[in-house]
């Protein structure tokens, strides 16, 4: 069987192929997007929330390039909070609870809504290559589909392997088969494999938790959104409940540790540090008499449940008998139990800062097959696989972010230059320009790239500059604003701040840290201004972090400027580098394994030092 031709094909339909997929086919290219089971587009297969610390930072750049996860969420939303209020405005992230089954559905509607994507269920076996390019794909009901360029996000499916204490079957997600050939159709090509394992809770009937017992957690008052565009604001919520663990539950689950597939070295690949089982915890944190369990409802109507923070691959009948010993769980019954799930990836040091890979010619690489975690930096990197694909095949320059551009930039950064033997989760502390790269300016920084290649539409970028037109009209006002003693210092008295002596600037009194602009309003010059315009709540928050942390921003943006000149230095591919003797081994070895594309790229190498930098520099006639 032969189907028509197409430019892009997209591997897998999960958060990375979803977004890939709807990336192509949006900038014009004739898309397929290929899965398993037509069911499950953009299933949740963990936890049904999306967005935390940095990862909500992600989901507000990729909405500001034009994707779709953020749109997905807003509409599908249960519950959303802004962690880290308390933190500064560089630490700020949005999470929401999702309706799990809505957000499948939402996914498969907005992509079955653009014109130039088709769909197709089947496993892809193999790849179809012509000197030593990606010509297409073949499947296992025979099907040759031929394509200019592939994209492969096939999540936890190859050779998925599933673990239940000493249970083990084949599989991607519980109830759906594994996929095969792929991975030793690539290892065949010169590609090198490796084995990563993930695990997720048990599932639980909402009817039989007693959630009296438990700490109700609601979401924020005036719940935000991810979206820059007009998405529906959120009116209704669910709650989340908290509990904890004790002692006979650790004791229980210690039961079962001869039979588990962690210890009992059933499971030989590497897990999530920052996600660890429930076993591991009480194992590696034995002093710890308590740790956090949530129960988070999997959507509006169903009464199903999430057990956040149990994440286990133990026996069944000791997870159920662990369960019950915890306050509101007493009479528990499992929907399903938890498990974990070894699966193949492929080292990231050998893809392109575009996510194609450097072995074979419009091939790329997006999501967990890359060795992440997390929906969110797979849908990113689905993304910019799907912009790289797109814009390769017609001739286009590169689409590419830089470390001080995004998270985004930073994910990429890490994975293809130091690659990752254990599954990558992002964090703030991973970016260096954090206080620039925040989840309330994505727009600022990101809709302008995403309208310049064709992803961002005319109207997103029509709403970004009446917003950064109203935030530097309000800031020129406050800047040269003067205001008296007599209006401002019961202001400041009222907050504890020291008085002042003389006529100021309103902006000198909106840096003190517990000076907000709604207390600036009380001032009357300032509310006669800002009550005569009609400012967005967005433009009022832009106002207030742009005024109040500008001395940081400023020392950021100058030391990108520093180092940005090594981000311009490009690396010929087949620079030599075992010419350069007065390196280190270590150094020589990194650099000829991870081949940088610039000088940046090789300074961010472990095991590569300023020193070694200086040396490639003087060889490179710099």
């Amino acid at each position: 069987m032969i189907l028509e031709k197409y430019d892009v094909i997209i591997v897998g339909a999960g958060h990375a192929g979803s977004e890939a997929a709807a990336a192509a086919a949006n900038l014009g290219s004739k898309t397929l997007l290929i899965t398993m089971n037509l069911q499950t587009i953009g299933q949740m297969s963990c936890n049904p929330a999306i967005g935390g610390i940095a990862k909500g930072q992600i989901v507000r750049e990729i909405d500001a390039l034009g994707g779709l996860t953020g749109i997905v969420t807003d509409k599908t939303m249960i519950q959303f909070k802004m962690l880290n209020l308390s933190k500064g405005p560089a630490m700020w992230s949005p999470r929401a609870q999702s309706d799990r089954m809505r957000f499948s559905e939402e996914w498969r509607l907005q992509l079955e809504n653009i014109p130039n994507l088709d769909f197709f269920q089947d496993m892809v076996t193999g790849l179809v290559l012509e000197n030593n390019k990606i010509i297409g794909v073949k499947t296992s009901m025979e099907a040759i589909i031929y394509a200019k360029a592939v994209v492969l996000t096939n999540g936890t499916f190859l050779n998925g392997l599933i673990h239940i204490g000493d249970k083990q079957f084949r599989g991607g997600r519980i109830g759906e088969s594994a996929a095969y050939g792929i991975t030793e159709n690539l290892k065949d090509l010169g590609f090198e494999a490796g084995r990563m394992k993930t695990g997720t809770p048990p599932r639980v009937d909402g009817r039989s938790i007693d959630f009296s017992k438990m700490e109700e957690q609601k979401g924020d008052e005036n719940p935000k959104k991810f979206s820059y565009s007009n998405t529906p604001k959120l009116e209704n919520q669910r709650s989340c409940y908290i509990t904890y663990t004790n002692q006979k539950v650790h004791d229980t689950l210690r039961e079962g540790f001869e039979r588990s597939p962690l210890f009992n070295g059933t499971i030989k690949s590497t897990g999530p540090r920052y996600c660890p089982s429930i076993e591991d915890k009480i194992n590696r944190f034995a002093g710890r008499e308590r740790h956090q369990i949530f129960a988070e409802p999997e959507g509006w109507k169903t009464i199903e449940y999430y057990i956040n923070g149990f994440s286990t691959s133990l026996p069944d009948d000791i997870q159920i008998k662990a369960l019950q010993l915890i306050p509101g769980f007493e009479n528990a019954k499992l929907f399903r139990p938890g498990y974990a799930i070894e699966y193949d990836y492929f080292p990231p040091i050998q893809l392109k800062n575009t996510l194609e890979t450097k072995l074979l010619d419009n091939l790329y690489f997006a999501g967990q097959i890359n060795g992440t975690t997390g929906y969110e930096e797979a849908a990113a990197q689905g993304l910019i696989a799907g912009i790289n694909a797109s814009l390769k095949i017609r001739g286009k320059e590169p689409f590419t972010l830089k470390r001080n551009e995004a998270y985004i930039g930073v994910l990429i950064d890490d994975l293809i230059t130091k690659g990752t033997e254990e599954p990558y989760r992002m964090f703030t502390s991973r970016a260096e320009y954090r206080m620039s790269l925040r989840q309330d300016n994505a727009d600022e920084r990101l809709t302008p790239l995403g309208y310049a290649i064709g992803l961002a539409s005319e109207e997103r970028m029509k709403k970004l500059e009446k917003k950064r037109n109203d935030t530097e009209e309000c800031i020129h006002f406050i800047k040269s604003t003067s205001i008296k003693q007599e209006e401002t210092n019961p202001v400041l008295e009222e907050k504890n701040s020291s008085l002042i002596t003389q006529t100021v600037k309103a902006d000198s009194i909106l840096v003190r840290p517990n000076i907000t602009l709604k207390d600036l309003k009380k001032i009357s010059l300032v509310k006669e201004f800002l009550d005569s315009k009609d400012y967005s709540e967005e433009v009022l928050e832009q106002i207030e972090i742009k005024v109040k942390y500008k001395g940081y921003i400023d020392k950021e943006l100058e030391n990108v400027k520093k180092l940005s000149r090594l981000e311009k230095i490009k690396i010929p591919s087949n620079f030599d580098y075992s010419k350069l003797n007065n390196i280190s081994i270590e150094a020589k070895q990194k650099l000829i394994k991870f081949n940088p594309e610039t000088i940046g790229q090789a300074s961010r190498i472990s095991g590569v030092s300023p020193a070694d930098i200086n040396v490639l520099l003087i060889y490179m006639g710099r």
